[in-house]
């Protein structure tokens, strides 16, 4: 019978103590521990195949070794969106290197029992937590404060003070319809991504506006048409934009998924784009390059926000220290669809 690999024995070929050992393989990040040595401690239990007991470790740190990421959104959303696997993605990348695990709660936007995701606290399955789509009136929000449970917010939250990771929503949006404007037009649609409860949405149309404002264009209400996250409704919201006396010039859709539904409603109206209409999104998801026309679009760093959600709240459960917010850079990529290229 083949004698199971121990901790010993990985302490014996790294030539170092097994309490050295199982603070590497622990990542226990309080205890200095030179790179080389850390480095020689992994390649010995790499090279015998040692892994650590996952229960063993929990008990050992006093932790779950568990990181709960809780999504506030629709099940619409959720068969849709092509920017969240990258997000999750990105979590990952940080968590499991660092032997957590992710445990993902779905909870719908207007859901009655908004308190699904405080019992994971209080019923001690989590070190700590990342919330999205979490709105500022939710009553969970102060009790997480008063408990100060490890809490990293992927999205503005006004009104409180959890560190949190996001873009400039705002600056964003008003880059997409400004370069709109640079390439001559003036009867400028948005449409929403979604709700305008949410801070992402409503941040992108208040660009959107800020744009308009800055050079003297007018803000006509008509001009915005609202999305809920599908493609279909992309598509309905064009339609009625084009259905307008004075249709828009140019269409800025606040996510590239809206983007792909109005893309649609333009050829069905027997308009090409962008000849007969420009067309910008917001995300850079992964079949904007591969439409036809390829999509021009806000590059958001969907991975960077999920690895920087996750080694905060990490950086919190380890040190108890609280990180300040981040805001990453955006980019705009010009493509095909906004005409720049004709």
């Amino acid at each position: 019978m083949t004698k199971k690999t121990s901790l010993t024995d990985v302490a014996e070929l790294a030539g170092v103590s097994r309490t050295t050992v199982s603070y590497v393989l622990n990542h226990v990040t309080t205890i200095h521990i030179s790179e080389k040595t850390r480095q020689r401690v992994l390649d010995a239990a790499r090279e015998l195949h040692y892994h650590p007991n996952a229960s063993a470790r929990s008990l050992a740190q006093q932790r779950t070794l568990t990181l709960g990421l809780v999504l506030c959104t629709s099940h619409n959303r959720l068969r849709t969106d092509a920017f969240l696997p990258a997000v999750l993605y990105g979590v990952s990348s940080i968590t499991a290197p660092a032997g957590y695990r992710m445990l993902v709660q779905v909870l719908e936007e207007d859901a009655t029992s908004p308190d699904t995701y405080i019992n994971l606290v209080h019923e001690a399955r989590i070190d700590g937590i990342i919330l999205a789509g979490v709105r500022s009136d939710d009553p969970q929000l102060p009790k997480l404060r008063a408990e100060n449970f490890p809490v990293v917010i992927w999205g503005q939250l006004p009104g409180n003070d959890f560190p949190f990771v996001d873009v400039d929503n705002v600056r964003a949006a008003q880059m997409a319809v400004e370069h709109l404007v640079s390439l001559g037009h003036q009867r400028i649609a948005c449409i929403t991504n979604t709700s305008l409860r949410s801070h992402e949405s409503a941040d992108r149309l208040r660009g959107y506006q800020t744009a308009l404002r800055a050079h003297d264009l007018p803000l006509d209400d008509s001009l915005v048409g609202y999305g809920n996250h599908s493609a279909y409704s992309g598509f309905e919201a064009m339609r009625s934009l084009l259905a307008l006396s004075e249709r828009p010039s140019a269409v800025f859709a606040a996510s590239d998924v809206m983007a792909l539904g109005a893309l649609r409603a333009a050829r069905d109206a027997g308009l090409r784009v962008p000849h007969d209409l420009a067309l910008v999104g917001f995300d850079d998801v992964q079949f904007a390059e591969y439409v036809v026309p390829s999509l021009t679009t806000v590059q958001v760093p969907a991975q960077a926000i999920g690895a920087t959600a996750a080694r905060m709240v990490l950086d919190i459960i380890q040190t108890g220290n609280r990180p300040a917010p981040i805001l990453l850079e955006t980019e705009l990529v010009i493509r095909e669809s906004c005409g720049a290229q004709l």
